[in-house]
């Protein structure tokens, strides 16, 4: 007689199927939430699905996809930077002030300053053992003074040199700013060396288990001083993207920007906790932002409130996503 083999569900193996049904869960959330907003406003607003709407909104969502990849690789170890929107307004402060007397090397020169402002904070919550919340709060008072007093609390104008980066939003290809397709190429890019790259995986490692990563060889200081390094080497592109939009710097010009990005990791399905998460659901979580905003827009919602839907949406979705079996302890 054939025997029939009968699979035994043992407890770990409906622990695995719970981890996998979760998982499963909460990497699909993301997308069916992107589709349903799109079907809402556009049910809504017929127009939205034109082209010259979906130019707008993939054109708008650039600074907030760059400033939440950088923000994604901080909290993918474990952490958070509250500077990243203040540095990079600061950067076009820095970028207005040289670009026209140094040319490309002002550029240049824009993106190490700030790059190397990411690395001191990493530096300091590594080294120091500081909550890297802590660390970014405090930089981001010291930055926005910075800006405040290098700029003179006004706005600073681009002039002859302008051209420089003017083509990131004055150059188009099939219809949609080079800014666009800038991004999407750093967003691969990332998503390759994350991929492929030890280094890329240490990151998740370090988030998940920061002290197993350590004894396995992994060298967590030098991994998290990068993942401040490379938020605020995303800072900085974009603060080039706001000055060629602008045609100038202002000392506040992406403060408003912290929120969103943050809101767009976190919604996109990287735990706040760190250790999962990745560029694609970054550049999800910012293509939602992106249309709750021009969906708030079509509703009459006033700007200033748009901050507490952002915040309230974090709240949220660590509320739904936070996996608590990691932390026993929430405080």
């Amino acid at each position: 007689m054939a025997q029939t083999e009968v699979e035994v569900a043992t407890p770990e193996r409906r622990v695995g199927r719970a981890l996998v049904s979760r998982s499963t869960v909460v990497t699909a959330l993301p997308l069916i939430m992107l589709i349903g907003l799109v079907l809402a406003v556009s049910l809504r607003e017929p127009t939205f699905l034109s082209g010259t709407s979906l130019r707008t909104l993939a054109e708008s969502s650039v600074p907030i996809i760059l400033l939440a990849l950088g923000q994604m690789f901080v909290i993918l170890t474990g952490g958070i930077d509250l500077s990243l929107a203040v540095l990079a307004s600061l950067g076009t402060i820095l970028l207005a002030s040289w670009i026209d007397p140094l040319g490309m090397v002002g550029i240049i020169l824009m993106i190490a300053c700030i790059t190397g402002a990411g690395l001191l904070n990493g530096f300091i919550a590594a080294y120091a053992q500081i909550p890297s919340f802590v660390v970014t709060l405090g930089a981001m008072g010291l930055w926005s003074g910075v800006a405040l007093g290098i700029s003179g609390a006004s706005t600073v104008s681009i002039g002859e040199n302008y051209p420089l980066i003017g083509w990131l939003t004055g150059t188009r290809f099939v219809g949609v700013a080079m800014s666009f397709w800038m991004t999407m190429f750093v967003v691969v890019v990332v998503l390759v060396l994350m991929s492929f790259l030890a280094r890329g995986n240490s990151l998740h490692t370090i988030g998940l288990a920061e002290r197993a990563a350590f004894m396995s060889g992994v060298r967590t200081r030098r991994a998290r001083i990068i993942a401040f390094g490379t938020a605020g080497f995303f800072s900085a592109l974009a603060a080039i993207v706001l000055s060629s939009s602008q045609y100038s710097g202002a000392p506040t010009l992406a403060d408003a920007l912290l929120l969103p990005a943050i809101a767009a990791v976190i919604v996109g399905g990287t735990a706040i906790t760190g250790g999962i998460g990745g560029p694609l659901r970054t550049v999800v979580g910012a293509l939602i932002i992106g249309v709750l905003r021009v969906g708030m827009s079509i509703l009459g919602v006033p700007p200033a409130y748009e901050q507490i839907v952002y915040g309230a949406l974090i709240v949220i979705a660590v509320a739904l996503s936070m996996d608590r079996s990691r932390a026993r302890v929430v405080k």
